[in-house]
């Protein structure tokens, strides 16, 4: 059937058809130019994803940083209420070795780390609960798929003083806070990765590692000092990253 144009020609529909069709055609990408758009996409994801994959990793550790460094200001503040007495560093008393203190733990290690009700009321029963009192905070965003605490006190903060197995000399281990001398820069709380049946411990006298050195945030963790300030620090020695690497290597596991 034919119709009239507006100046009044007559046009088939076939015709119509065919320029509608070809109007079309002209609009349409061809087969080059779309596998030109892939590759630019492809391109782009490349350099995009890198960068996408620091933030978030940036966006833990500064998560991460902010939980040691409430971590360190509730130590402090334990010891303030206490007549400045420290909370136990272990996670178990009455161990052999252990200094066999007064101050309660800071969170107690339950043998059964099946039952996640038991580890979450070993953290509610420890010292530091009261002065945190929120769950999320003993977490690191990167830690161990299941576990609830992440976050160590090191060994020399009222730990397992009294074990000669490392050779820590006796004058480096603390009951109170006025025994620390230039707080500033004694480390207090370190994001291990998991929960220690003891406190975090390293060697004296001689050149290995007891626990191994943590890489929790690329190459270092985060730390928090005795007077209460938090700060994250990467490892210098490719060698203690290489092993750090080896031993804290939970693959799979991160939750």
């Amino acid at each position: 059937m034919d119709s009239a144009g507006p100046n009044g020609e007559r046009r088939s529909r076939s015709s119509m058809v065919t320029i509608r069709r070809n109007s079309m055609a002209g609009r349409a990408f061809t087969l080059i130019e779309l596998l030109v758009v892939v590759a630019v996409i492809a391109v782009l994801m490349a350099i995009l994803m890198p960068a996408l994959s620091r933030a978030r990793e940036q966006g833990k550790r500064a998560v991460c940083l902010s939980n040691v460094k409430q971590f360190g200001l509730a130590w402090v503040m334990y010891a303030d209420d206490n007549d400045q007495k420290i909370v136990n560093a272990c996670t178990v008393e009455n161990t052999e070795g252990h200094n066999d203190q007064e101050e309660p733990c800071w969170l107690y290690f339950h043998d059964d780390w099946t039952d996640t009700e038991r580890r979450i009321k070993g953290i509610q029963d420890g010292a530091m609960w009261p002065y945190v009192g929120q769950l999320k905070i003993y977490k690191c965003p990167t830690g161990i798929r299941g576990e609830v605490n992440t976050y160590a006190i090191v060994d020399a903060m009222n730990g397992a003083m009294g074990s000669t197995a490392i050779g820590a000399p006796k004058e480096l281990y603390v009951r109170r806070r006025t025994q620390i001398r230039r707080p500033g820069e004694r480390i207090v709380f370190v994001d291990e990765g998991k929960t220690s049946t003891q406190s975090w411990t390293i060697f004296y006298n001689q050149a290995s590692w007891w626990d191994s050195p943590p890489t929790r945030h690329g190459e270092g963790t985060n730390f928090s000092f005795a007077d209460g300030h938090a700060e994250y620090w990467k490892w210098q020695d490719p060698r203690t990253a290489k092993l750090a690497r080896r031993e804290g290597d939970y693959g799979s596991l991160i939750a």
